[in-house]
């Protein structure tokens, strides 16, 4: 009788896998919009991650009441699928110490995230950081929480390889707007949309180093939005066109109308999903040894692959076969 060893223990590497999170990150701010965004949550299934946002979304004067209303969500039966990050103030702000002391103490464990933006450099994330570990203790939350760092600044993307390699960094996130404001006037507005925001030299230098920067040192690269917000072809075709041309595994929707269409664009096409879910159950009947399927031989190298790619559809929420499903998952 063949003993069937499960994918995660004969596919192990010196590569650490990266982390398996939805491919949709959706931003809300009011309590109008965060409301919203956890019905069509509940609604769709945990197939995305909402991110509440505490800097664009707090009025002037008024983060400190914004930050506490989040709390009262976080923690509220809204919070379904407890698939909810924070985005906190930036570094230069003074607010975002006490944005910290007050979700860290009144969320506790309904954060499933922190991104931290406008960071001018390495040194700003690795201070942040510390705070976010020392108020962690604090508050006795024993468990790491996993950080996302805006790129959006000449610092920060020259520093990008140091910050992706800070423990726990789980994702870069590439803000657009700011980056190309950063470049006072050098590029054009219209580099903020397709599709010259995917031909630009600048642009696609920035893309493809944050790419490289995140996937080497096992993040997640998560691309910006599409300012057509409610235009859910854009929306597929950008994020078509990040995941498959610049290696992007994540991206901002900021309008209930993307929501879908980046999932869909950023899930395996169901060929290749059945491609692998054909190699992986014929590989664990070989204890994982090499195997010719249709004139094509398979290894571990390609095993590894397919194994991600179906974790990844499996989590997009896409419907895998019978065996694959008591098999694997």
């Amino acid at each position: 009788m063949t003993i069937l060893i499960h994918p995660n223990d004969a596919l192990v590497d010196d590569i650490s896998p990266l982390p398996l999170i939805p491919a949709c990150e959706h931003f809300a701010g009011s309590r109008h919009t965060l409301l919203k965004a956890f019905s069509i949550q509940s609604e769709y299934g945990p197939v995305f991650d909402i991110t509440c946002d505490c800097e664009d979304g707090a009025a002037s004067g008024g983060e400190i009441q914004h930050a506490n209303m989040i709390v009262e969500l976080l923690n509220s039966e809204h919070n379904i699928h407890h698939m909810s990050g924070i985005r906190i103030h930036g570094y230069d702000h003074s607010v975002w110490r006490q944005e910290i002391d007050i979700l860290l103490s009144g969320a506790r464990d309904n954060i499933r995230y922190i991104t931290l933006p406008k960071a001018k450099n390495a040194d700003q994330v690795e201070v942040m950081l510390e705070y976010i570990q020392q108020a962690s203790q604090r508050y006795n939350i024993t468990h790491p929480i996993p950080i996302h760092v805006l790129i959006e600044t000449h610092g920060a993307l020259n520093d990008v390889y140091k910050i992706a390699a800070m423990k726990p960094v789980q994702v870069l996130d590439f803000g657009i707007m700011d980056y190309i404001s950063a470049y006072q006037g050098a590029i054009t507005d219209n580099a903020m949309h397709s599709p010259t925001q995917f031909e630009h030299a600048l642009i696609v230098r920035a893309k493809t180093e944050i790419a490289c920067a995140a996937i080497s040192s096992g993040c997640i690269p998560s691309h910006n939005v599409t300012l057509a917000i409610k235009d859910y072809q854009q929306t597929f075709e950008d994020a078509y066109r990040a995941r498959n041309q610049f290696g992007f595994l994540r991206m901002w929707s900021v309008h209930p109308q993307q929501i879908k269409a980046i999932i869909k664009a950023m899930t395996p096409e169901s060929e290749k999903i059945q491609l692998a879910s054909e190699i992986l159950l014929t590989a664990q009947q070989r204890s994982w040894a090499p195997i010719s399927l249709n004139d094509k031989l398979y290894d571990k190298a390609s095993y590894r692959y397919y194994w991600q790619l179906l974790q990844r559809a499996h989590l997009s929420g896409e419907k895998l076969s019978t065996d694959v499903q008591e098999q694997f998952f």
